[in-house]
């Protein structure tokens, strides 16, 4: 049994499951430019592996119809799909009058098992149980599977359910989690709002932002910052070598002085190299630095008792004393 789960679907659009690899290559030369055509195929496939199961095991599964944006601004179009990712992954909420949101505080319909996905309330341990397909979708860019980067302790390395939060990406955790092809999307939507990030960080206004708060930033393009050897240097490069060689010393002894460094995602390299300057940082270093620590005061507090001047007596006192 399959069920739909897309209020974006209309008869027009079809899901990324049923359409060949024309048309989702064509997809991937527009709209969004960070949903890859590896990614779609990625997406495509789970989707018919779910719609598989469905079937030959009988099995309640969902049916995600994501369809990505077609706008022709590429910045607008990852920001429809990440708003329809939101939409898609919320979890899904009782009936504002149902008696058991009103009585018992329970406004999910799915935050009882973390085996169950809070969407669509599929059986996740069903899935897994039969053929486990969060080791079948993979990063498109790292080979790792979502098995691996989701469902797996870090620290142990032993299972471990993914656990859906209530505001998607934020909020307090649930007792549930996504089945795999919500879990994609999840994993699709981190990436696009990390790349967005960085993107606005390079905006004119966060400059301004920063620089109201006394923050000063130096912005210089260079590679050979990071050490790697991308060819001849340019000559203003190497004549401020010995310049960034003295900020990264100085980075490593103060929290004023950062340094960062914006790479290239198609070749790699070192594109841009930001130098920040936090002039608060550098006043609370300088507070700290001409007050003494307690262990030091301790001392200066010895010193004084010993070199304090002994009381003095009395000329009357004395001679009564002979």
């Amino acid at each position: 049994m399959v069920m739909g789960m897309n209020p974006f679907n209309n008869s027009q659009q079809p899901n990324l499951g049923q359409v060949n690899d024309a048309t989702l290559m064509a997809l991937s030369q527009q709209g969004n430019p960070n949903f890859s055509h590896a990614a779609l195929l990625e997406q495509a496939s789970a989707q018919q592996q779910m719609q598989r199961m469905a079937t030959e095991k009988n099995i309640e599964v969902p049916k995600v119809n994501f369809y990505p944006s077609r706008h022709a601004n590429p910045y607008k179009a990852r920001k429809q799909d990440i708003n329809q990712a939101y939409k898609l992954l919320a979890p899904t909420k009782r009936a504002f009058f149902d008696p058991r949101r009103l009585f018992r505080h329970s406004k999910y319909m799915y935050n009882k098992d973390t085996a169950v996905c809070c969407v669509d309330g599929c059986n996740v341990k069903q899935l897994i149980q039969h053929d486990n397909l969060y080791a079948r979708i993979t990063d498109e860019e790292s080979g790792r599977t979502l098995w691996d980067m989701y469902w797996q302790n870090p620290v142990t390395g032993e299972p471990e359910a993914f656990i859906a939060r209530e505001g998607v990406t934020s909020g307090r955790k649930m007792r549930a989690t996504y089945c795999p092809e919500h879990l994609h999307l999840y994993h699709l939507l981190c990436r696009w709002e990390d790349q967005q990030d960085v993107e606005d960080e390079m905006k004119p206004s966060r400059f301004r932002d920063k620089i109201k708060r006394g923050v000063s930033i130096v912005t210089v393009p260079i590679s050979t910052v990071t050490g790697v050897d991308t060819g001849p240097s340019h000559p203003m490069i190497t004549k401020y070598e010995s310049f960034f060689a003295e900020i990264s010393a100085d980075a490593r002894g103060s929290n004023g002085i950062s340094m960062q460094h914006y790479t290239n995602p198609v070749t790699g390299d070192n594109d841009i190299t930001t130098i920040t300057f936090d002039m608060r940082m550098f006043q609370k270093e300088l507070m700290e630095m001409n007050q003494p620590n307690p262990a030091f005061q301790d001392i200066l507090n010895q010193q004084a008792q010993v070199l304090a001047p002994a009381p003095t007596i009395p000329e009357a006192v004395m001679e009564g004393m002979q």
